[in-house]
């Protein structure tokens, strides 16, 4: 609930400290006092637009603060979820400087408007007399059966699954989306993969078919070389080998007159084993090179099949298209795997949609066991605050989609008159008979729900004599269960408030303003007073005022 508002700078507020309490607050004032200022200041912590017109003092900036009780809401996941700090006393702050910036703050950090509007929205419900919040809201409208249904775990259960469906849902939806395009791809990729793997690729296996190929390219060219090589160092005449060993004769002969002789034989005989063994390894590919025009065929074809691999992927070698073999291979199996993946969410989807539809029936029959309770109390209620003819019914019908509430949509149907059948709710009603609906209908929520602080901007207008007191009644019921803020100029209903609080103009200084005062019991006696006989307060209209708060708190 909220426990403090201050207001510094804004339209006709100076300053403004104000400490609220649960129950039913009373806000009184002359017309034109600035009682609709205060929700006007308040409305900037919920998240309405403002601009620099609101700043009394141009020069200065506008704060707006508002303390919060919300340990009794379950917040706790929205400050979560925000990324804020979660405290059981929330300070909710706006700023507003002189160049027309506004920012936002909860517990100290900064927030966007939005996100003030939505959390805002779960802490206080601003009623005026020209407005039907929450009446075209199904969800509004469906709360209020559910509370006297009892679906509260029933529906938890069920938002568990729709969660779950949603989730499921959309997956599914994207994956049929790309059905299409994923299938034409795993053809394409499915072709390349089939290609890739009967070209049976191995690594290396290109620098070895290339080097082949250049042997089997030159080898008449090749074997005549080695065979002219070989008869150089080993033909019957003027060989090589004839010559050294002719050599090795010679020094033979001379090895012991020559100083360093020896070593020069036994050189020459090294180079005579090293040059035999050389011609023979010549001699033996000379023997061994051979033209093999179908070999030569087959090595080019080989290669021939690769470079074209190569061309297609635009690729530099066989490491490369391997590679890319592999990642292909991959896709091949996500985009298969992608069909069994969207094969088996449509299995999930259908089992969580049975379970939905469980789920939906057994809502709307506890929904439709009670209609005809809530239609009464509400027409009851309805009679109480001076419409004697009215008729308020409900009509349940099913939606083809599931919803955060199930399948069910509510239409509030009513008739203020004899003559009329009831009809839709905002087609039908007046803006008064419409505001007595929204009484009506949350006077009977906060008994059942957990609702937040509520403030009615002259609900009462229009309404007098016993009426009027059967308004303050109701509004002080509410107070039991929630914190209830009610602007008013009837004395019925402002005798019937745990506290009140008077709006006045000040014009002791340089300029007016408006400030707000809480009335102790002696001052709430003239200020009843003063509602019930104008100006000049006379004495009935005090000893009236004085009967009127203590029938309120009997």
């Amino acid at each position: 609930m909220l426990v403090k508002l201050f207001v510094q700078n804004y339209a006709l507020i100076r300053d403004l400290d104000v400490e609220l309490e649960n129950g039913l607050t009373i806000i009184t004032g002359e017309t034109g006092a600035g009682k609709s200022i205060l929700l006007g200041a308040l409305s900037l912590i919920l998240g309405s637009r403002a601009d620099t017109s609101v700043l009394l003092e141009k020069n200065e900036k506008c704060i707006v603060e508002g303390t919060f009780r919300i340990e009794n809401y379950d917040l706790a996941d929205f400050f979560t979820l925000n990324e804020l700090d979660y405290e059981p006393v929330t300070i909710i702050r706006r700023e507003i400087n002189p160049a027309g910036k506004s920012r936002g703050f909860i517990n100290d950090t900064p927030v966007t408007v939005n996100l003030l509007k939505e959390l805002g929205e779960r802490l206080i419900d601003i009623h005026s007399q020209h407005q039907t919040l929450m009446l075209r809201d199904n969800s509004f409208q469906l709360s209020v059966i559910d509370s006297f249904a009892g679906t509260t775990a029933l529906l938890e259960k069920y938002r568990q699954v729709w969660h779950n469906f949603r989730t499921l849902k959309k997956e599914l939806d994207d994956a049929i989306e790309t059905a299409g395009r994923n299938k034409a791809d795993l053809e394409y990729f499915q072709f390349q993969l089939e290609q890739l793997d009967a070209a049976k690729l191995v690594a290396g296996e290109q620098e070895e078919l290339e080097k082949e190929q250049e042997l089997l390219t030159h080898a008449e060219e090749i074997k005549l070389g080695l065979s002219n090589a070989s008869n150089l160092f080993s033909s019957e005449s003027s060989s090589i080998l004839t010559m050294i060993s002719e050599a090795k004769l010679n020094l033979s002969k001379i090895k012991d007159f020559l100083p360093g002789g020896g070593e020069l034989l036994q050189r020459t005989e090294a180079s005579y084993i090293e040059i035999n063994d050389l011609a023979r390894e010549i001699e033996r590919l000379a023997i061994s090179i051979e033209a093999d025009p179908h070999r030569l065929a087959e090595v080019n074809d080989r290669l021939d099949a690769i470079y074209s691999l190569l061309q297609k992927h635009r690729l530099k070698d066989l490491n490369e298209l391997i590679k890319r073999r592999e990642e292909i291979r991959l896709k091949v199996k996500s985009l298969v795997n992608s069909d069994e993946r969207m094969t088996e969410l449509e299995t999930m989807v259908a089992n969580e949609t049975r379970l939905l539809r469980t789920y939906c029936e057994e809502i709307s029959e506890k929904r439709k066991s009670v209609l005809h309770e809530v239609e009464k109390k509400i027409t009851d209620i309805l009679k109480q605050l001076g419409m004697p003819n009215a008729r308020f019914s409900i009509s349940l019908t099913r939606l083809k989609d599931f919803t955060s509430s199930g399948t069910d949509y509510a239409d509030f149907l009513f008739s203020a008159n004899k003559q009329i059948r009831p009809e839709n709710l905002e087609k039908i009603a007046s803006g008064g008979e419409l505001s007595r609906v929204m009484l009506s209908l949350k006077s009977l929520l906060t008994k059942n729900n957990n609702l937040p602080t509520i403030i009615f901007d002259e609900i009462d207008s229009g309404v007098s004599g016993e009426t009027a007191d059967k308004v303050g009644q109701i509004l002080a019921g509410m107070g039991k269960y929630m914190q209830v803020v009610n602007i008013t100029h009837l004395p019925q209903v402002a005798s019937r408030g745990t506290r009140h609080y008077h709006v006045f103009k000040d014009d002791s200084g340089d300029s007016t303003v408006t400030k707000i005062r809480l009335l102790t019991y002696e001052e709430r006696i003239i200020e009843v007073a003063r509602l019930l006989s104008g100006s000049e307060i006379t004495t009935t209209a005090i000893r009236n005022a004085k009967e009127l708060l203590k029938a309120a708190v009997q």
